[in-house]
């Protein structure tokens, strides 16, 4: 009998029961809940008289919508105001622990679940957000869910779902000068495309793989999305262990002791079989840019923009759009070309290593006056971590501000949006039409390159400065 996926081990003992050729009936661990996707979820409870099943299992905060200024102020913006009150609400009334604006615990609902201890290995994660995918990188199964199945989340605690396939990516050898987990994922996406993973659950492995912290796992596992996967994971190891050990909610005592060996047997068994396999090499990644309109449309910094010719035929159409959207020509350079706005932050690229990689890279530098920059921890306890080793202090005597917690301007659903017609430079997941505001325009890089192009004004190769 063949050994087992680190993604079948999990799945299989979560599966309450199976409908006969159709999807299985999922028991679900953790429930994470914003403010976005739950106010008609909520509703539907209360339409139909019914509880939240396990509150216990359910946490809350409020993230998309809150302002990353004068959050001891009430809310400017009436529809932000309005989701908050009614996710504070809501909270109150089924009984959900809720880490709202201002809690010493709020933040990006990506940010926290880790942070807290809150994610851990071999659990089923669900929240009403894509890029939930980001706490696989602890070896968990986490997607993203629909507003009609967060009502059914917290009405049963379990979950309809055909089971997927598998894929592993593997990345092999050591990174280049300059690289870091988000030009990895940024790569893998540029090489098999938005859709090249749909339908299958991902799971990264390779030496590259393992090297990472868990801070750079949870970027390429929170990516894996834009790749068109179901979801993203990487086997728990000794990394993994070190970084929960001690945080609020991880086991304590001889439960620590247990719950790491029930760990230990995760991983993918040797003669386990995958659907499918993918295999790159590190030493091929450089720092990458997207110049498009999706996160597949990235090329190495040092390279230009593809011609026409060189793009297939069935994307041609879409490459023309971007070209028109972006204000790029086919064959342009990346390197120079000029940036209004570097966003660092989103629950890509805001915890503490980001903001420790940006604040090394401009220390004793200053800022370009062209540039606008906002550095958005994700949340108050990287804030909090982020003043405790002078990090503020370095971005300030180099021109920057840092901003308070937040989703802010990964999409325009609060007050950090990019103007009309302006360049971004963004740590954020997706560079789509809008998706920072009407009319502007994204390119996706990680924080070593945002703060080249910080202090230069232009799109910068981060290694000119390493």
């Amino acid at each position: 009998m063949a050994g087992k996926t680190l993604f079948e081990k999990i799945w299989d003992k979560h599966v309450v029961t199976k409908v006969d050729g159709g999807p299985s009936v999922l028991y679900i661990d953790r429930h994470f809940v914003h403010e976005v996707t739950s106010p008609q979820a909520f509703a539907g409870l209360r339409d139909r008289g019914i509880q939240v099943r396990k509150p216990e299992k359910t946490v809350a905060t409020a993230d998309h919508n809150i302002p990353t200024l004068k959050q001891d102020q009430p809310i400017q913006d009436e529809l932000s105001r309005f989701q908050v009150n009614k996710l504070a609400l809501n909270c109150e009334e089924f009984g959900v622990p809720l880490y709202g604006l201002n809690h010493k615990w709020n933040g990006i609902v990506h940010v926290i679940g880790p942070e807290l201890g809150i994610t851990k290995p071999g659990m089923t994660i669900v929240c009403g957000d894509s890029h939930t995918s980001t706490h696989g990188a602890f070896g968990s199964i986490a997607f993203g869910i629909g507003t009609s199945e967060v009502e059914m989340v917290l009405a049963t605690q379990t979950l309809l779902q055909n089971k997927p396939k598998t894929m592993r990516i593997n990345i092999d050898g050591e990174l280049g000068k300059g690289v870091v987990s988000k030009d990895i994922v940024l790569y893998i996406i540029s090489q098999i495309g938005t859709g090249g993973a749909t339908g299958y659950f991902v799971e990264f492995a390779g030496s590259a793989i393992r090297n990472l912290s868990m801070e750079a796992r949870m970027t390429i596992c929170n990516m894996s999305i834009e790749m068109g996967a179901r979801g993203g994971m990487i086997a728990p190891d000794e990394t993994t262990f070190e970084y929960i050990k001690g945080r609020e909610f991880a086991p304590k005592g001889a439960e620590w002791d247990k719950a790491v060996e029930e760990w230990r047997q995760l991983p993918s068994d040797a003669d386990a079989a995958f659907d499918k396999e993918l295999v790159f090499k590190a030493s091929d990644i450089e720092p990458m840019i997207t110049y498009g309109t999706n996160p597949g449309m990235g090329i190495g910094i040092s390279k230009s923009i593809p011609t026409f010719e060189e793009i297939e035929k069935s994307t041609q159409a879409t490459f023309k759009k971007s070209m028109q959207y972006m204000d790029f020509e086919p064959g342009d350079a990346m390197i120079g070309k000029k940036v209004d706005y570097v966003f660092i932050g989103s629950c890509t690229n805001g915890r503490i290593e980001d903001l420790r990689a940006f604040a090394a890279f401009v220390k004793g530098k200053k800022k370009a006056d062209n540039i606008t920059a906002w550095i958005v921890p994700g949340s108050h306890q990287v804030e909090a971590q982020a003043e405790e080793e002078g990090i503020r202090q370095i971005l300030e005597e180099a021109g920057f501000e840092m901003r308070q917690p937040g989703c802010s301007a990964c999409l325009a659903m609060n007050d950090d949006k990019i103007p009309e017609g302006n360049y971004a430079v963004s740590t954020s997941n997706r560079n789509f039409e809008g998706r920072q505001g009407p009319g502007a325009r994204t390119m996706l890089a990680s924080p070593l390159t945002a703060a080249a192009t910080a202090i230069t004004g232009k799109i910068t190769d981060p290694r000119d400065f390493l």
